[in-house]
């Protein structure tokens, strides 16, 4: 039987680059966008023998601006993917996009070409706070985008939104987000907004016009509550979206699917391996052209790791966890991780329902502590379970780059 597979593909062009993003992009480099779709359908027509034994079911366009990449580009290497693997005829297709970039004609071709999931980066109901942000367009184009992407025949439409902003106050997020369920997407994506080193907002990393904790948590809570109220699920920490409109790529990140990535920055992780392009385009059509490899780190990842992979991520999502799918992982038991759920669910922040843990809204509201607590929990009940020669030590340094990776997870550099 073959097995299910994920695709991404990441499209590092951006028309500019917005002063909060440290993900992998680049601006001003559309000369190299023929070459880098050169690339990008070489690696995988050079990977293809390896897509042997799957069937992709989700493909998913990440960036960057994909949109940005144009029609053409997107669709050719689209139709190569579908030459080279077995893509399944019903397999959710997305593209990310940011509303000024999107085009009539070129989302008519898309979706006839098999695009049916966009994702619009649309972050705030407000001019200012877009200009703020320095987005380079206007909620007025992302109101066009929606219709556009509907007119087009794009089955599913997904919104992405931010709260946290400088500035920003509960009624002034309270107003952004109704603007967002007023575009009637089917699919919400709600992130705080977090300084990063390196990006020119790391200059309000101490700022006291960012809202504090204690606002942000309401602005989270509200969100919850909000978007439940209009029908939209809450299916992981960030992720709400009306019933079968949840995203199917990005679940397999979450509960521990097979995804293969190309492109410069893409990650992927197939059977027990983990591995990562370079982060640099340059490098990356250097690596493709010369045959010379396009990996920049790799590692494998067995036992007791995968254990600990599995509830730091299924926390996460509503499906949370259980021992029994824990067991199947890892020899070993979680009776102190049960006994800490407990306490969890004594405070509010966990419930037990049908054999799962799950954190509730106020849980996930504090995932970062609470996943660090149940991934300290795990490791001391391991070197109390087991002979000291027999452990693998696992550092501290280890878990803290499992957990550190939760925010890439949660969005589209795969």
């Amino acid at each position: 039987m073959e097995k299910s597979l994920g695709i991404y593909i990441h499209i590092p062009f951006c028309r500019s680059r917005c002063l909060y993003c440290d993900f992998y992009s680049t601006t001003g480099r559309e000369s190299d966008m023929a070459r880098y779709e050169s690339a990008l359908r070489r690696h995988i027509r050079e990977y293809s023998p390896q897509l042997d034994g799957y069937v992709i079911d989700t493909v998913y366009f990440g960036g960057g601006t994909p949109s940005c990449f144009g029609a053409k580009r997107l669709i050719a290497v689209l139709d190569e993917l579908k030459r080279r693997g077995h893509v399944s005829i019903d397999a959710e297709v997305t593209l990310e996009a940011n509303p000024e970039s999107v085009n009539k004609n070129d989302f008519a071709r898309l979706a006839r070409a098999g695009f049916n999931r966009v994702s619009l980066g649309v972050q705030a109901g407000s001019d200012k706070a877009l200009r703020d942000l320095g987005r380079v367009h206007s909620f007025h184009d992302a109101e066009t985008a929606v219709a556009t992407a509907r007119a087009a025949g794009f089955r599913n439409v997904g919104v992405d939104m931010m709260y946290g902003l400088p500035g920003q106050s509960g009624d002034d997020w309270s107003n952004s987000l109704m603007a967002a369920v007023a575009l009637a997407p089917d699919h919400l994506s709600c992130y705080g907004l977090k300084i990063e080193e390196g990006t020119p907002f790391y200059i309000f990393r101490d700022s006291p016009f960012l809202p504090d904790d204690d606002k942000q948590a309401d602005m989270y809570l509200y969100a919850v509550d909000a978007l439940s109220r209009f029908g939209y699920r809450q299916y992981e920490v960030s992720n709400f979206a009306r019933r079968g409109r949840e995203s199917r790529h990005n679940l397999k990140y979450w509960t521990g699917g097979d995804y293969i990535g190309f492109g410069a920055s893409a990650h992927s992780y197939i059977g027990s391996v983990r591995y990562a392009s370079f982060s640099d385009i340059d490098k990356y059509m250097e690596g493709v052209e010369s045959g010379g490899g396009v990996v920049e780190t790799s590692e494998e990842i067995s036992g007791f790791d995968l254990a600990s992979e599995y509830l730091m991520l299924r926390l996460r999502t509503a499906l949370g966890v259980s021992e029994e799918e824990y067991y199947s992982i890892y020899k070993c038991g979680m009776t102190r991780v049960l006994e800490l759920l407990q306490s969890y669910s004594e405070r509010g922040w966990a419930t037990f329902r049908d054999g799962r843990w799950r954190l509730t809204p106020e849980g996930f509201l504090l995932s970062n502590t609470l996943i660090g607590e149940v991934l300290d929990a795990q490791t001391r009940e391991r070197t109390e379970t087991i002979s000291p020669w027999q452990a693998s030590p696992t550092s501290d340094d280890t878990q803290t780059t499992l957990f550190g990776r939760e925010r890439r997870i949660s969005g589209s550099v795969f």
